[in-house]
């Protein structure tokens, strides 16, 4: 069966981190404590890479010399080296696949396929996979498991756990090249936050909970970049909208979260509300990144002065300084050609409050 989910013109390098990918600077490679040494390292670096890389690579290479000689046991040197290794293999799988949007697809493993909501789960991934979004799932039984049917196995990636009570994947991804083993949740969940262009989580147990609040962190923090979260049920389930009342009569109330950060995820029982939830943050913003301390978003269409005004007049707290205006690329993203036609909204972000940001990316949805 060939792939549905054909390539976009996202960009191939994604600022998952919210500007910092971009911005990392070679200047200063570090040092082993040995010229010579470093210089040995810094040639073969340049032999290896014989591209902008190689600064990156000696860095690598001297951290890697510098743990040997350090004050680490053996079981630190094995878990850095482990992790190294499930962080490389991840993003040699998902390198052909970098100009295709994809979703995370979170929730419980006890989940039967005779539950409304593993029915929800499948309906979810098959019209996800119609609207151009490749299926990441953690690869077990349950949600995961209807996630990976619904998107078909050509358009379904799996990043699973290794664990002594799930011996193996689910049958919709066993066995294909897109299924990739982790030993640590932290490389794992790492890959689901940089691979992904949206999320949608089904009702689950502790590893749901610890997935969409580090999403909500990652976004709420800026650590990542915002994308849509959605929290769905079966139809007439109660268990997101108990979260939400959890969030609301808590954590709101006590002040321990902005009001602005309820605009960073959504609570529905309708599928189809939730793929448009999906879909529409995609239907003008495309995509953004940070050039030094200015915010360049990428929208599809130019936007209209109707729009532009609406900035000025309610959007004023999320400038550092000056307004908002569009132009075309700056000649800080020559290094993304493909993207070059695309309108540009360009302001000094004041870096915080990201839920108002959220906000402003729907105003430029319409």
């Amino acid at each position: 069966m060939s792939r549905r989910v054909k390539p976009t013109n996202i960009p191939q390098e994604r600022d998952f981190t919210g500007g910092m990918i971009h911005s990392q600077s070679c200047a200063f490679v570090g040092s082993t404590g040995e010229k010579k040494l470093d210089d040995r390292i810094s040639a073969l670096a340049k032999d290896i890479s014989g591209g902008k890389e190689n600064c990156l690579l000696a860095e690598m290479l001297i951290s890697a010399v510098r743990i040997s000689r350090g004050s680490v046991t053996e079981g630190d040197f094995k878990t850095m080296n482990r992790s190294l290794k499930e962080m490389r293999l991840a993003s040699e799988v998902f390198y052909p696949y970098r100009n295709c949007r994809k979703i995370s697809v979170f929730g419980s493993a006890r989940t039967d396929p005779e539950e409304p909501e593993y029915k929800a789960a499948v309906e979810f991934s098959r019209k996800m996979r119609d609207a151009g979004f490749m299926t990441i799932t953690g690869a077990g039984p349950g949600i995961m498991a209807a996630g990976n049917e619904g998107a078909g196995r050509e358009d379904s990636f799996g990043l699973n756990i290794n664990l002594p009570f799930e011996a193996a994947a689910n049958a919709f991804i066993s066995g294909d090249d897109k299924l990739i083993d982790f030993n640590f949740f932290f490389t794992r969940k790492l890959s689901f936050v940089k691979e992904s262009d949206a999320v949608a989580a089904f009702p689950g147990g502790f590893g749901t909970m610890d997935e969409i609040f580090e999403t909500l962190t990652l976004i709420q923090t800026g650590k990542a970049t915002i994308y849509p979260l959605v929290l769905v049920d079966a139809k007439g389930g109660k268990y997101w909208k108990f979260w939400q009342q959890f969030v609301v009569e808590h954590l709101s109330r006590l002040k321990l979260i902005s009001e602005h950060d309820f605009s960073l995820y959504k609570v529905t029982d309708n599928v189809d509300e939730a793929v448009e939830e999906v879909t529409r943050f995609y239907s003008n913003f495309h995509s953004y990144r940070y050039v030094g301390d200015m915010l360049v978003i990428r929208t599809q269409k130019k936007l209209k002065e109707s729009i532009m005004k609406k900035l000025r007049a309610d959007f004023t707290d999320v400038l550092k300084s000056g307004g908002f205006k569009q132009s075309g690329p700056l000649p800080a993203e020559s290094d993304e050609t493909d993207l070059a036609g695309l309108n540009r909204l360009i302001f000094r972000h004041r870096r915080r409050n990201f839920g108002r940001l959220r906000e402003l990316i729907d105003v430029l949805n319409g």
